[in-house]
This record gives structure tokens, C-alpha cells and sequence, in this order.
């Protein structure tokens, strides 16, 4: 982390406006979930309505490819200073769970190709007695990045497939609106979010149980931002990016995971599967707060749809090995696992993820699957932060020029804390104890990013005249959609129910009427945000007596696409 006189951004200045304010802290309109908030605490955040652009014009490959030459700067720390902030990371982290609440924390800390530091803390499930150990495995959410990116890099090194060839040369079903952005999007492009999709993109129908060939046959549909001179982090763009990967090794993306990397270092607990997560015997549930500083395990979370982008497990043990692997620039205990020149790629800026608020400022970058910076000494700083909605929030930070990296799991929903575990104590290793209120300023974006996400309209709260709902027969029936599938308005047991999801699957929401043709129903899932709307439209010559000729879900139509046509 930065020092304290290069630290611009405050909470205050973050952009008051919804959207502006989730890309200045990377996170999209559909959700918290693999924001890479790292970056985000040690930068200027960009005014409300900056343009976000990317290196390279439109057409032309995405950033130089070829690994930036090492700045000759010298090491600013050393053993004991090191040793000084390992003594105090134990009342870090004690700390933040006292003031928390959240059951379980995992740390390790590696310096100079050795795991200097590895425990856990607290529970593994709330109520139970269970204690978290560095073995315990816990979700990684966004974590699952810079994994991936490393198993791509092993991939380059070994000519399988080049950071710049078109991801349709080995996933022929690979498809974006434009024509041209699918014959030329690389896996480079993808793995940056300078593919154009928005951020979010795809993400809604993970919620709403579609698996990954579904939710990658229908992006097609999403409307793109600019190729190549855009930054919209996502999910699914990540994906299909990663997976064109595992297509030119020519192994499903899990077992390539395992085979390339995670037993050569011998990460016997990571796994992109959720399946191996689920039967782990040291596992950590996922939580949401209850209130008072409870928190309650009530969520699942299966993200295998989003495998490289979101659906990797680990614990700080296995995790201690690959940030040796990542500080050793692609050897382990002596071997080369992956080429340096190949993985030396995913630590430059490809994107830049946050211009500067003013000319004093420092430009933030996203590499390949890692929020790139730069401090005042001129070292290069890597992170990123993993969020899952429904309860986990991990990060991970190195400073390369130094050897040193921390990684810092919870078993809770989002609140900035293993952010705030790192950056503290990267900033007591370098200046002897905390320059900034790390968990105070955390705590106060993720504050500002809950309140930016709350619904634009309170459905909780009656108008002042409401329009009565007509007879229930003008809204049953059966709607279409291109993109999110049949849509089935019921009555059941007296309520008026919709029905939407993959065949077999598929979800029911009560709706509960609100204004005239308008319901309310339960949003659901990692981006679920309250209650949403389902607007009724009558057909343009209706005659009374009649039926709805569509049904607008507001909660559903981030991009445009969530409007249902009666079929």
C-alpha cells in the first residue's frame, strides 16, 4: 500500500452518482460481488461522469503485451521491519473481529519466498465451535482472478494459445453483439473487461440459476461499450476468456486449473469446483449480518457458472504458495512452473480502471485478473479484492519489489475488512503502525457502495393514491424474452405469481400489488437488492376486459433487456 502522502482518495470524494461511484471503486451495477476495492483505497477516485479509457485505440491490440523493465529501486524493508508488523497483525485482525462481529479470518503472509506468517481466527460457522485454521478453505469470490490469470500464463508459456489471438479461434461458440468484437477479442482484452460488455453483464442470470453454456450463448445480447477503450469489470467477459484457454489445452477449465497449477505447488485445498468446496471437512460457511454484530450462515453460494472469474476455493496455506509463485515471477522452490515472460504479462496495466481525479494524481490500471499501481518510490503494487454479496470477502496484495504479499480471507459479507487487514499492515511493515484508519475508511466505501446500490424505487413505501389493480386474469398468462427465457404469470393459493428461470428450476416470486398494473416481488440472489418491480403494460388498443400485452421487470433490466412480450 501506498504511504499516507500519497493516499488522495477519501471517502468524501468519492462521485455521488450510482454508477460513477461503483466504477470508481470497480464495482458494476449489478452487484458488489469481485470488486477490486485494493486499488480503489490507495488512488484518486475519477470525478462523477469521467470517461474511463483504456490504452490502445479501438482495432488494435489491447496494451503492450510485453512484460514493463524492472525499476531499478532499492528495497525499502527489511527483517525486522517486516518482523515488527508481523508482531502486531494478530491484534489487526482481533481487532476488526471485535469490532465486527464477523466469525472467521485466515492471514498469511509471505516474505521473501517464505510463508512467514499463517493463522486463523474465530469460527467457521457462527454458533459453532469449529475454529478457522490457515487450513481452513474458505470461498474466494473475485480472488479467483489473478488464479486464473496465472493458469492462462502457464498456458502462453507454453505456446497452447497467445495472449493476443481471438478467443474464437479456439471457442468457436464465442459470440458478442458486434461482429467485430467477436472475430477480434482476445483473451487479453477479456481478461482486462476491455471487451465492452457491461459490468454485470451475464450476472443476473447466474442469480436466476442458468448455468455457464446458457449465460455465455446469451451474451450475444448484451449491448457493448467501446472495444478496447472501455473498462467495465465482468464476470462473464472474464469467463469466456478463460475459457478459451482451457479449449486450446484442450481440458475442462477445473482440471486445467489443477493439472498446470495447483498440484505442481502443491495446493492440495483449491479447487474450482464447488462441489470440493461443499466436502471439504475444514470448510468455512459463507455469512450475512443479523444485526448487533451477529451474523447468520444463511446463504449458499455456487458460482461454478463463473468458475475463473469467481468460483475458486482456498485456504491462506495454499494461497501462501502461489504469492511465492507470483513474487518468484513463475518459479517454485527452484523450478520454473510458469514462463516469467508469460506470467510478467499479468502484472502490467492493460486498462486504465481509474483515471485521475487531478493532474496530481496517480492513474489506477487492471493487468490481467490484478489491479495494477504504482506507489511514490515507484514500485509496482498488485491486488485484488474477492465479494460475495452473500457472505465472503477476501483480498490480496503484494509488493513485488520488496518480496513481501499478504492474503486475507473472511467468512463474512463484504464490509472492507480483509482490506483493510492488508493495507494496514503493508503500512505498519513500512512505517512502523498505521498512517490511515484503514478500517474506518474501508468501512466508509463500503458504506457509501451499499447506499448507492439501494433500488431507485421504495417499493416498501404505499404511494399516497393508489391506482386499484385490475381483475387477475389481464395479468396470467405466459411472456417471452429473448434473453432471460419464458416468463409464466399464476395465481396460487389466491396470489399473484410469477415464474421465471432455467426449465425444472425455474423461481417463483410473489408479487404484491403497489400502484395500478404495478407489483413488487423479492429480488433474489448475489445482486438481490430488495424488492423490484413488475410493471404491466396493456396492449396499444386494448379494449377493457382485455389482457396485458407485456411485463417490464425493473430489477431485470439493467441493460435493456427486461422486458417480457406476452407470447
Amino acid at each position: 500500500m501506498k504511504q499516507r502522502e500519497s493516499i488522495a482518495m477519501r471517502v468524501g470524494s468519492l462521485p455521488s452518482d450510482r454508477r460513477s461511484l461503483l466504477k470508481a471503486v470497480g464495482v458494476g451495477a449489478a452487484g458488489i460481488a469481485g470488486m477490486p476495492l485494493l486499488a480503489a483505497c490507495t488512488a484518486q477516485t475519477a470525478p462523477a461522469g469521467a470517461a474511463s479509457s483504456g490504452p490502445g485505440a479501438s482495432g488494435t491490440p489491447s496494451a503492450s503485451l510485453l512484460p514493463a523493465p524492472e525499476p531499478q529501486v532499492k528495497p525499502l524493508l527489511d527483517q525486522q521491519k517486516v518482523n515488527d508488523a508481523l508482531a502486531k497483525l494478530d491484534g489487526m485482525v482481533q481487532g476488526a473481529m471485535e469490532s465486527t462481529g464477523v466469525p472467521g479470518v485466515a492471514v498469511a503472509v509471505v516474505y521473501r519466498d517464505q510463508m512467514v506468517y499463517a493463522k486463523g481466527f474465530g469460527v467457521r460457522e457462527s454458533g459453532r465451535p469449529e475454529t478457522v485454521d490457515a487450513d481452513t478453505v474458505f470461498q474466494l469470490a473475485s480472488v479467483s482472478k489473478p488464479l486464473a490469470s496465472t493458469v492462462a500464463a502457464v498456458a502462453v508459456g507454453r505456446k497452447a494459445i497467445s495472449w493476443t489471438e481471438p478467443v474464437i479461434n479456439h471457442s468457436p461458440g464465442f459470440a458478442l453483439k458486434d461482429p467485430y468484437v467477436t472475430r477480434n477479442a482476445t483473451v487479453a482484452d477479456l481478461l482486462s473487461h476491455q471487451g465492452g460488455l457491461s459490468t454485470g453483464a451475464g450476472d443476473l442470470l447466474e442469480d436466476l440459476g442458468f448455468d455457464q453454456s446458457y449465460i455465455l450463448s446469451h451474451l450475444n445480447q448484451e449491448p457493448l461499450d467501446s472495444f478496447r477503450s472501455s473498462y467495465n469489470y465482468s464476470n462473464f467477459g472474464y469467463t469466456a476468456g478463460a475459457l478459451a484457454v482451457a479449449d486450446a489445452m484442450k481440458l475442462p477449465w477445473a482440471d486445467l486449473a489443477d493439472e498446470v497449477l495447483f498440484k505442481p505447488l502443491g495446493m492440495t485445498s483449491t479447487s474450482y469446483r464447488h462441489a470440493d468446496y461443499q466436502k471439504a471437512s475444514n470448510r468455512a460457511l459463507i455469512h450475512v449480518p443479523a444485526g448487533n454484530k451477529t451474523w447468520v450462515a444463511k446463504y449458499t453460494r455456487n458460482a461454478d457458472a463463473e468458475a475463473p472469474a469467481g468460483g475458486a476455493s482456498s485456504s491462506v496455506h495454499d494461497l501462501a504458495r502461489w504469492i511465492r509463485l507470483q513474487l518468484a515471477n513463475g518459479s517454485f522452490e527452484g523450478n520454473e512452473v510458469i514462463a516469467t515472460d508469460a506470467l510478467g504479462v499479468t502484472h502490467v496495466p492493460h486498462a486504465v480502471s481509474g483515471p485521475p481525479g487531478t493532474p496530481a494524481a496517480r492513474t489506477r490500471f487492471y493487468g490481467l485478473g490484478w489491479n495494477v499501481s504504482y506507489d511514490d518510490h515507484a514500485r509496482l503494487s498488485l491486488g485484488h479484492s474477492g465479494a460475495f454479496n452473500l457472505g465472503a470477502a477476501t483480498a490480496v496484495s503484494l509488493l513485488p519489489g520488496e518480496q513481501l504479499g499478504i492474503v486475507a480471507l473472511t467468512n463474512g459479507r463484504p464490509q472492507g475488512i480483509p482490506e483493510a487487514i492488508c493495507a494496514a499492515f503493508l503500512d505498519t511493515a513500512q512505517n512502523g503502525a498505521p498512517t490511515v484508519d484503514w478500517f474506518g475508511f474501508t468501512a466508509g466505501v463500503f458504506q457509501k457502495i451499499d447506499e448507492a446500490e439501494k433500488p431507485k424505487v421504495d417499493y416498501s413505501q404505499v404511494p399516497p393514491q393508489v391506482e386499484p389493480a385490475r381483475g387477475n386474469d389481464f395479468y396470467t398468462g405466459s411472456y417471452a424474452n429473448s434473453y432471460y427465457g419464458p416468463l409464466k404469470v399464476s395465481v396460487e393459493s389466491g396470489v399473484l405469481t410469477l415464474e421465471l428461470g432455467p426449465d425444472g428450476r425455474a423461481t417463483r416470486f410473489a408479487l404484491k400489488h403497489f400502484d395500478g398494473d404495478t407489483f413488487s416481488f423479492e429480488s433474489i440472489g448475489e445482486n438481490g437488492n430488495g424488492l423490484a418491480g413488475a410493471i404491466f403494460a396493456p396492449g396499444a388498443n386494448a379494449a377493457p376486459g382485455g389482457t396485458a400485452s407485456s411485463v417490464r421487470l425493473d430489477f431485470y433490466d439493467q441493460t435493456g433487456l427486461g422486458t417480457f412480450t406476452r407470447g
